[in-house]
Parts: C-alpha cells; structure tokens; sequence
C-alpha cells in the first residue's frame, strides 16, 4: 500500500496547473477528525506535525509541548493543505490541546543518548507519559492513543494503567507505536533479497526494545529465496539494533526522529483509515494481547472504527523464530511489569 505521502506528491504534480492558492487535496469526502500530538516541538514531534498536516484525513491538527509550540504552529500552518493547525505551550493549555481528539500521538520525553539504555530513560519518561494520559482520560478518553515515547514496552502498560484507575480504559484504543521496527524490517530485507521495496512486507511481533523485536522474516513477501540462514540472523539483529545504528551515527547528537516520525505517520494514517471505516487495514502494534501469555504483545492488528476490531495470531515460526520469541518473553514481561509497577506505586 502506498503512504499517503507518496500519494500526496502525485496530488501536487497532477495539478500542477491549479492556482498556488489551491488546496492540495480534496477533503469533500472525509470526515472531520482531529488528531493531537503531545511533544510537537521535539525532535521526532517536528516532523511528524509536518507530515500530519500533509495527510488529507487530517482536519484539525493540534500541537502541544511543553514550550516551542506556537513556532511549529505557526511554521507548519502556512502549509496549503487541509488541516487547520493549533499551537498550545505549557501544562495550562494542554486541555484544549486534546479536547475534541479523535486521534493522540505521544513522542513526547527525552532522547536516548549514546551508552543510554531504554530503561536509563525510564523514570523520566514514565513521568511525562502519566502525566499526559492522566489529562487524556480527562478531556478525550474516547481518542485513540498511539504511544511512541520509549520505552514502548513500559509506556503503554503505564497508560493502561493511568486509564484504569480514571475508569476510562479501552483496550481496544491504546497502541504502542512498533511501526518503524517494521519499516526497518521492510528496507533491511528488500536490500538483502534485491526486492523493489514498496512491495515489500514483513510482520515484526514480540516488544520495541532490542531482543524483544521478532521480524518473521520467514512471513515476508515477496518471498524469496535468495537468503540463507545466517542472512536472516543478520537482518534480524540489524533490526532489533536498528536505533542504536542511528544512535551511534549520530554521534551524540540525536536518535532516530526522522524515520520514527515517518513511522508515526503511517501508523496514525492507518488509524485514521480504520476509524472512517476503509476495510482491511493491518498494521503490527504492542496491544493488550492473549496471542501469548503476556498481557502485552506486538503482532499484526486489524484496525477499524473503534481501533482495534481483531489482533491477529502470529501464524506459522521457524525454528530460529520460534527460539527468538521464548528468548524474548522474560525481558518483555519484565519491562511490562515495571511500567505496571511505576504507575501503581507514583
């Protein structure tokens, strides 16, 4: 399936005779819905406002951080697209932010620096990521809530939490974004098998945190048979080290926020999708999950009007799989529990 930002670049050639004042897309047909993004001014929240307000399913975009926001607003409001832009700074505006949303994106906290771990950002992150779903169960706890602010595997089960105690739980509506282990999986995979990329698919189950990244690669199509066993053991570990190769490249300077915000975009796309209706929408998400005996796991999800309607089993495992996935279930269930832990302790 084509991004909608691919999609968006031929809605610009093709009209290429309009007048500058135009809209670039057509908005007759979609709905109205509102998606916030809580972090919007950080390093993964920049691009990913700007890549929400190419998406034409998009009418209202609001924009919240902590401090940096009307600039972002104001910057990416100028853009001649459907979605009208809102700019909101500081704990005092964050109501207004989300009321109304039908859509949440989390990216906010800190970054992983070189040396850190997932669980050195932790306490800091576990605190930011309380505090927003706290003000999430009070002014939209019907919105979807898509969770990017690491670690994944700790956050969401701390927002399911937060949720609980509110009464406003939905475990249908709460999703930790995996999406860029499986945009990883798809360009690792397609250089190795010599594949055009576009076509290309991969399910990524398990968590979003190292080991607990499980591409089935075995599931991929196109298949090929083009790579051996120790390709597949080297795509695997490339894509579970795909964020500290950033981290490293970066040289102290950042982590992965491009790719994720492309990631984030087309997870939220798929939501938006799901939610107007569009049959058939698959993606892999870290969901409340019985596909194994943790509480929490990432596997391909059908999404729809109410977020998740079906969380898919994890079909047939090689060998190597199937020894990857029992090596990963005592971290995951381990970090799950300390999200589970802060939440009911802080």
């Amino acid at each position: 399936m084509r991004s909608f930002m691919v999609r968006s670049v031929d809605s610009a050639l093709r009209r290429r005779g309009a007048s500058s004042g135009s809209r670039l897309f057509s908005s007759e047909s979609a709905p109205e819905r509102k998606v916030a993004i809580l972090g919007a001014a950080g390093g993964i929240g920049q691009p990913l406002s700007l890549l929400m307000k190419l998406n034409p399913l998009v009418s209202n975009l609001a924009l919240y951080d902590i401090a940096g926001t009307p600039g972002v607003a104001a910057d990416v409001s100028h853009i001649n697209t459907r979605a009208l832009v809102a700019g909101f700074a500081g704990e005092e505006e964050l109501g207004k932010a989300l009321e109304g949303s039908d859509v949440v994106i989390i990216p906010a906290g800190v970054p992983r620096k070189p040396g850190m771990t997932r669980d050195d950002l932790f306490n800091i992150n576990a605190g930011i990521v309380k505090s927003l779903c706290t003000a999430i169960a009070k002014y939209c706890p019907n919105a979807l809530v898509n969770m990017i602010s690491n670690p994944v595997n700790s956050t969401v089960p701390i927002a399911s939490e937060v949720f609980k105690k509110a009464g406003t739980y939905d475990e249908k509506k709460l999703f930790g974004v995996t999406t860029l282990d499986v945009v990883r999986a798809k360009t690792f995979y397609a250089g190795k098998a010599k594949v055009p990329v576009a076509e290309v698919n991969v399910p990524v189950v398990g968590g979003h945190a190292g080991i607990t990244i499980l591409p089935l690669f075995s599931q991929a199509t196109p298949a090929t048979n083009a790579l051996s066993e120790e390709d597949i053991k080297a795509l695997t570990k490339r894509t579970q080290d795909g964020g500290t190769e950033v981290v490293e490249a970066k040289a102290g300077k950042g982590s992965a926020t491009l790719s994720m915000a492309y990631a984030g975009a087309i997870f939220a796309d798929a939501c938006l999708k799901g939610l107007n209706g569009v049959p058939d929408i698959v993606e892999c998400s870290f969901v409340q999950s019985s596909v194994t005996e943790l509480p929490f796991f990432a596997s391909k999800v059908r999404l729809g009007k109410n977020g998740v309607e079906e969380v898919l089993g994890l079909g047939s495992l090689t060998d190597f799989e199937k020894a990857g996935l029992e090596s990963l279930k005592p971290e995951l269930k381990a970090s799950i529990e300390k999200g589970i832990k802060f939440a009911k302790e802080n």
